[in-house]
């Protein structure tokens, strides 16, 4: 009999490359105002660096499957590689992490994605290019339990109504849907169809102030405006001010940051790890309140680590973390 998958995520991999900046070497200037930094690099001059780590097979959803597999569940990953020795690599890392690897495409001719990650400190700046694959959905001999989808290149719009085809003639699948920037650009009455059949939601206060196009402020309120889209349960961070779910009985609850043992060395991956702990939670039988619990405990892991995925708990050890948590970790009720 055919496996059934819990966590089926869907979106590009790619491979990142971590050089860290000279902080005696690198020009950042800070923005008085809104405390933003910018990297300065001048023409025709050399710019000294510390190190460079290459971590392959990352990505938002690749990152929400090796979280998703170390919290307990049977993960897979729909996903495209070039024929190359970064792709090979990298399916060699998703198989040590125990992701199934079934659904990824080698593609003869094409490179991977690779990505140049410029670190300051726990600060980032990154240099993208996304190859041009061709987008296409598995005929999963069973229906997985949840279909985790993120980031796709620009080229990707049809994807998404096929991926919403899918769950409308599936219900049994639950589609979780972490919009990246371009999916957010396109705005939502490109992907109403997406919205309407999306189970779980993720982005953050200022994504979904983007996407319903207003300057409201209180984060319930944006998390019920989702819900008119179609998600029946929004999660909206707010970075360092926490998190907020709206649950099924209309009851929203806030959750603060879970504490950091020591300054954060790297943010990259901080909300994948968070929206794929939550999906995880869900699956495994928790309620949105417990979920919301688990999220920022995973995040507070992941960014004490280079790169997205070295800081991922297994669900012993987040358990662990939730056990002696500070008594201000408490989920809270609102209204």
């Amino acid at each position: 009999m055919s496996q059934q998958y819990d966590f089926v995520a869907i979106g590009d991999i790619l491979v990142d490359a971590f050089i860290e900046l000279s902080k005696d070497d690198a020009d950042v200037s800070i923005d008085l105002d809104t405390g933003r930094q910018t990297l300065h690099m001048p023409f025709g001059t050399k710019l000294p660096y510390q190190d460079v780590e290459t971590i392959y097979a990352v990505g938002n959803s690749p990152n929400a499957a090796v979280s998703a597999h170390r919290l307990g569940l049977q993960t897979a990953l729909v996903t495209n590689l070039g024929q190359d020795r970064n792709g090979k690599d990298s399916l060699e890392a998703l198989r040590t992490e125990g992701v199934h690897t079934d659904y990824v495409r080698l593609h003869e001719g094409k490179k991977t994605n690779f990505h140049y990650v410029l670190r300051y400190g726990a600060e980032r700046t990154i240099l993208i290019k996304h190859e041009v694959f061709d987008y296409l959905l598995p005929d999963f001999p069973v229906p997985p339990r949840f279909i985790y989808f993120s980031s796709v290149g620009e080229h990707g719009l049809p994807y998404h109504h096929v991926i919403a085809d899918y769950v409308r003639n599936h219900p049994e699948t639950k589609l979780v849907f972490q919009p990246g920037t371009f999916q957010i650009k396109l705005g939502v009455d490109a992907l109403k169809d997406l919205y309407a059949v999306t189970e779980i939601f993720f982005c953050n206060k200022e994504e979904a102030q983007q996407i319903l196009k207003t300057t409201e402020q209180d984060v319930p309120t944006l998390i019920r405006g989702l819900r008119g889209l179609g998600p029946k349960l929004p999660v909206v961070t707010d970075g360092p001010n926490g998190a907020w779910v709206v649950d099924g009985d209309d009851v929203a609850w806030h959750m603060p940051m879970y504490p950091d043992p020591a300054p954060p060395v790297d943010r990259t991956g901080a909300g994948d790890s968070f929206s794929s702990t939550f999906t995880a939670a869900i699956a495994l039988g928790k309620t949105p309140a417990e979920a919301l619990s688990w999220g920022p405990i995973n995040s507070m892991s992941v960014v004490q680590h280079i790169g997205a995925q070295a800081g991922l708990l297994t669900r012993e050890k987040l358990e662990e973390y939730l056990a002696s948590r500070p008594e201000e970790y408490q989920a809270r009720r609102l209204g």
